[in-house]
Formats: C-alpha cells, structure tokens, sequence
C-alpha cells in the first residue's frame, strides 16, 4: 500500500514537470519515478491524467490565493494588495525559476482535457475575483473589473518575457506601475 504522503508528493512532482514543460511533460512513470514509487501507485491516487492535471491546477490555485490573504485584510494592515499579488507573481520568477502552471495551461487550452481546462479558467477566474475586490478595496480603479483582467494579463505576459530573456527585470520593467 502507498504511504499517506505520497499523494501530496505526486501532485507536488507533476507541478514541477508542468511548471517546466507543459501539461505533456509528464506521465505517470515520469511521476513514479520522480516520487520513487510505481506507476500503479499513481493510478492508485488519480486514475487518469486528466484526474492529476486537475488536481494539481486545483491545489496550485487555492496555494496560490491563501498565500494572498484577503485583500481587504492586506489593506487594512497597510499592505497594498496589488503589490502583494505582484510579488507573488515575481516570486515565480525569483524562487520557484518557473511560470505560473496556470499561465502555461492556458497556452494549451485547446489541447488540454476538459477538467483540466475548466481547473485552468477557475485559477483565471479566481484570480480576477480577487484582483477586482482588491482594486475596489484601494479605491484606485474606475473599471476594477477591466483593470483585473488587464492586470492578470500584463503579469502573466510578463512572466514569459522575463522567461524568455532570462532576465528578472524585464519582469520588473513590464510591471514598475502596477502598484504605484
């Protein structure tokens, strides 16, 4: 029988392959092997890919946005939310050396399976959900909803530009007047 921990550990092994390479940088013996268990283990836990990818968007989502907190309770602390959600996008970057695993599964949209592509719009539209009231919470935005959208755009854009040229401030250049 497969230890308790070995479904977080699987979840954990396919992030990083998605981070890397997409949503077909990884296969279940890929995902075995990473972990150290056999591929029947991993079926055990997700019986299909599409179980995992879903998975680990969903798990990758809600990670992302309780790292965030509240934006109004960011506020209210002095912190600017938008600088948070900036950072939390940098850190990418600068800790993780990887994309948002959301950002590369929307490149793949029309090639992903059909939990995998509802997972993905979920992590968008989570994130424009909070974005929104963050934008309300600073009262800084005419169009909190439109600014939302563009704001997610522009970081995830972002992202791969810095990706692209291996070079961090190409990130910071893009983003320098979102949290002024």
């Amino acid at each position: 029988m497969a230890k308790p921990d070995n479904h977080a550990a699987i979840i954990a092994a396919a992030e990083d392959m998605v981070r890397e390479g997409g949503y077909n940088n990884f296969s279940f013996r890929t995902i075995a092997d990473k972990v150290g268990i056999k591929s029947a283990s991993v079926h055990y836990h997700f019986p299909t890919k599409e179980d995992l990818g879903v998975a680990v968007a969903e798990h990758y989502t809600d990670r992302f946005l309780e790292a965030l907190g509240d934006p109004a309770e960011l506020a209210a602390s002095g912190n600017n939310p938008i600088a948070a959600y900036v950072a939390a996008f940098r850190s990418a970057l600068e800790q993780d050396k990887k994309m948002c695993l959301c950002g590369l599964l929307g490149a793949e949209i029309k090639g992903l399976p059909d939990g995998v592509v509802e997972a993905t719009r979920a992590f968008f539209q989570k994130n424009v959900a909070w974005l929104t009231t963050a934008l309300e919470t600073v009262g800084t935005s005419s169009d909190p909803v439109a600014d939302a959208f563009q704001t997610v755009a522009l970081l995830e854009g972002a992202l791969i530009t810095a990706n692209v040229l291996d070079d961090i401030s190409a990130f910071d250049k893009a983003v320098s007047r979102l949290a002024a």
